[in-house]
């Protein structure tokens, strides 16, 4: 049975502002590996959920807002008080949520190729009439390896094995289905709009699964709000430009937490 609660791997000290980094749909907190052993070891309160987005219940895994809710409940059990989050993918936009609806909590958001803004791209996924998904063709690794990364694969082989594994069941097809139709619902602009912490955007110069070119219009003329590009680099920068990505994620935090 899936799960509706996060379970995590934190350090926090007391009162602390935290750094906070949401999994992924079908890739679990080791994503963040880089950017969160590097900010631990500087002293920085750190904090990420272990489980992929669709290994949780679709109830939750279908929500934005229930999403982002199970993320400041996990950060509530590890004692975080006001938070920095950082996600990637369908994690932008519950960064961008929380953000307009807990400013009380958030004060700032880190975000990477978030969707919302751009047609799905053809990785081969199909929908079946239950409303699940399943990988369609001897093909779809690599189209789905093509779609995340600008060149080559920057999983290990035990994770990719890892993913497999996950989106070989049925339940967490039914989830992933979920979460797919939240973020075609999800209004990005007026989201945006509630969005009053700084904010910063680290976008794959080449990412095909969301396309960078509808952020940058959307984001033009937002104060606070900054786009940095990585060169080189698709959908995950975290993993494929490592280095790169916490260097502009410890200047960030080192603004937002002064």
């Amino acid at each position: 049975m899936l799960t509706t609660q996060f379970t995590t791997e934190h350090r926090i000290g007391d009162g602390d502002t935290a750094v906070v980094f949401m999994s992924a749909l079908f890739a679990g907190g080791w994503i963040w590996d880089h950017p969160y052993r590097s900010l631990e070891r500087a002293g920085v309160p750190v904090l990420r959920t272990n489980e992929a987005i669709c290994a949780m219940d679709r109830r939750l895994a279908g929500s934005i807002e229930r999403l982002g809710d199970a993320l400041l409940d996990s950060c509530d059990a590890a004692g975080a008080g006001d938070v920095v989050v950082c996600a990637n993918s369908l994690g932008g936009l519950v960064a961008i949520d929380l953000a307009g609806r807990r400013p009380d909590r958030v004060r700032g958001i880190v975000v990477s190729g978030a969707p919302g803004l751009s047609a799905d791209p053809d990785v081969g996924l199909s929908f079946d009439r239950r409303g699940s998904i399943r990988p369609t063709g001897d093909d779809f690794g690599r189209r789905m390896v093509a779609a995340l990364f600008h060149e080559g694969c920057h999983f290990s082989a035990e994770r990719m094995a890892e993913a497999g594994e996950l989106l070989a069941r049925p339940d967490s097809m039914v989830s992933m289905a979920r979460s797919l139709k939240a973020t075609r619902a999800y209004r990005v602009p007026p989201a945006l709009d509630k969005v009053a912490c700084p904010a910063l955007y680290v976008w794959g110069r080449h990412d095909r699964m969301t396309p960078v070119a509808p952020w940058e219009q959307a984001l033009a003329g937002r104060d606070g709000h900054e786009l940095r590009l990585v060169e080189e680099c698709g959908h995950i920068p975290m993993v494929e430009r490592a280095g790169e990505y916490t260097a502009a994620l410890e200047s960030f935090v080192a603004g937002a937490l002064r």
